[in-house]
């Protein structure tokens, strides 16, 4: 078998090749599944070719066509030259800029020849190029709250005509949600574990779900005011809780003031350049005659192109940062909006937050805002997708699965991985328990995933106590807080869930990597582990409806963390377990 040469792929300056910190540089090449033997790089400065170095790389990843191989190189001098030597039964292939060539290593062209350079490189190391997500993050648990279903703290601003709690939501309806409730409620969050809250949008707008700002400069007045916010996130703080906001700058509401210019004024308003109107007088149906989101006319998209928006806009995220200390911002249908917006919207709110979050809504691959230069991370819905076919709809075997988690892996660097938004259900989604049609065995199941997994996790509020409801808007029904009508085993389940993840650092920090003898057919099994520790976290589960058997590697006799039957995991053996019908475990 010879070196399968159309599957072979690496580019530079990618994901494929990018800088770990600011001397070392993370190589990986992709090849067709089972074909290589091995792979090495040769790697030098190409001012110093003779002090060349051969490194083996490593076979980290497969999915359903291709293998990962990976390593990291340190330059001396930061400067990075390199050529992959690729291994497949007797040929010895050299894969290089110019693609490959049959040559022996002391014939290959080398720097300060008359020959043609054909090696990679990777110019420089820059340590300004070097992906930086906030620290805190890869530690965190985050609690999604969409704040008019969450608690009524405050009466007194309830909108006119709210709905008694726990009623019907609709489309239009109100039932007086408000910031004061999630103040009110912070020490449930406490101890539930959270340590991260998002709010879905706060500023002043006519819907529930305020995604058409009329004002994004104060608070809705029926979820308090500036100084409510600011209590809030003081309180959050001193429980060592996170905030974090939703900003909407892709469109606005129709009553935000520059599009009534546009509407009262038409093409001699000052503000027609805010938006992209593309005939006057203005329509609004059947289908708006200027860009909007989902074509609904009550949220006409903004210009952030010019100059003007990009300002006020940018300014907008600033100061709410600078006058409340919020922790980051959530940016909704952030891939409409152009890429050098958000690069000037990163540099600004860094300059005042520099540990601030930057989470993108993005349902599909991010390669292009996850660069270093825009988002720290994006909303992980392929986790969620691909939880759902596993756990729930069950259309996808063990080792597909793994098979899909290990593509979306190698998409990004290790940095992003860490800290992408992992989810199971969201105010745009039905929940989590009505797809998987109300078995709590599947909804356990899903949560330990969730909450083992590689990157953020968030949970959607209510999940943790059994709350149901279908697509929107039936998925954003007000939260269930009379503890007879919560499941409150549930609850603690998701709270052990938690305290397990805070308490193992390999489940916040550590790589994942599936056992692939032991994924298939209704078993999954993968592990969590960092480079330079010898603590290790198993995960198992078993979707199916016969017991499975376990074999958790280490070195003495591993423990049961947790178990999603909230029972002892039968022991076979030293290190084998039975795991029983619908069932998932962690040890160590």
């Amino acid at each position: 078998m010879s070196v399968c040469r159309e599957a072979i792929h690496h580019r530079p300056k990618s994901n494929l090749a990018y800088a770990e910190d600011g001397e070392t540089v993370r190589l990986r090449l992709r090849a067709k599944k089972g074909n290589l033997d091995g792979c090495r790089v040769l790697h030098a400065d190409k001012f110093d070719w003779g002090n060349r170095s051969l490194t083996r790389l490593e076979k980290v990843r497969s999915d359903s066509r291709f293998d990962y191989w990976e390593t990291s190189v340190t330059p001396a001098h930061r400067r990075l030259c390199y050529a992959f030597l690729l291994e497949a039964d007797d040929e010895e292939l050299w894969f290089t800029e110019w693609g490959f060539e049959s040559k022996a290593e002391n014939d290959l062209p080398t720097a300060g020849t008359d020959q043609p350079l054909h090696y990679f490189e990777y110019p420089f190391v820059n340590p300004a190029d070097v992906i930086d997500p906030p620290e805190w993050v890869a530690d965190a648990v985050f609690y999604q709250i969409f704040p008019e279903r969450f608690a009524n703290g405050n009466p007194d601003i309830d909108p006119d005509g709210v709905e008694d709690w726990g009623g019907k939501p609709e489309q239009d309806n109100f039932f007086g949600g408000d910031l004061q409730g999630v103040i009110d409620n912070l020490d449930y969050l406490d101890d539930l574990g959270i340590t991260a809250l998002y709010l879905t949008p706060i500023f002043e707008s006519t819907s529930n779900h305020k995604y058409n700002t009329t004002d994004y400069e104060r608070i809705d007045p029926h979820f308090g005011d500036k100084e409510t916010l600011k209590r809030l996130v003081d309180a959050a703080h001193d429980r060592d809780m996170r905030v974090m906001l939703d900003a909407v700058f892709n469109h606005c509401g129709r009553r935000f003031g520059p599009f009534q210019d546009v509407l009262e004024n038409g093409r001699d308003s000052e503000y027609v350049d805010w938006f992209h109107i593309h005939e006057f007088p203005i329509q609004l149906e059947p289908r708006p005659s200027y860009d909007a989101f989902g074509f609904e006319s009550y949220m006409p998209k903004l210009n952030t192109e010019n100059p003007e928006v990009k300002s006020y806009l940018i300014d907008v995220a600033t100061d709410w940062i600078e006058e409340t200390g919020i922790d980051g911002w959530r940016l909704d249908v952030a891939n409409e909006v152009d890429h050098e917006f958000w690069r000037e919207f990163r540099r600004a709110v860094k300059d005042v937050k520099p540990d601030a979050y930057i989470l993108g809504e993005i349902w599909h691959d991010s390669r292009p805002w996850l660069q270093g230069d825009q988002f720290d991370a994006v909303m992980n819905y392929p986790f969620t997708y691909a939880a759902d076919d596993f756990l729930g709809e069950q259309s996808i075997d063990a080792s597909t699965f793994a098979d899909k988690v290990n593509r979306f892996l190698t998409r990004y660097p290790e940095q992003v991985n860490e800290v992408l938004f992992n989810l199971l259900g969201s105010h745009d989604t039905a929940r989590l328990k009505h797809r998987y049609d109300g078995d709590e065995r599947k909804v356990r199941l899903a949560l330990l995933v969730l909450l083992t997994f590689r990157g953020t996790p968030c949970v959607y509020y209510g999940d943790e106590v059994g709350m149901t409801g279908g697509e929107d808007p039936d998925c954003r029904r007000t939260m269930v807080w009379d503890p007879d009508e919560q499941d409150r085993d549930l609850h603690r389940y998701v709270s052990d869930l938690v305290d397990l993840r805070t308490t193992h650092r390999p489940l916040r920090r550590g790589t994942l990597t599936f056992d692939r003898d032991q994924c298939r057919g209704d078993r999954v099994v993968y592990s969590r582990s960092e480079r330079d520790s010898t603590e290790k976290v198993t995960v198992g589960v078993n979707r199916g409806e016969s017991p499975v058997e376990v074999r958790v590697p280490c070195d003495g006799t591993p423990e049961t963390l947790v178990a999603t039957t909230g029972e002892e995991i039968p022991r076979d053996g030293d290190s084998v377990f039975e795991l029983p019908p619908m069932s998932g475990a962690v040890w160590k």
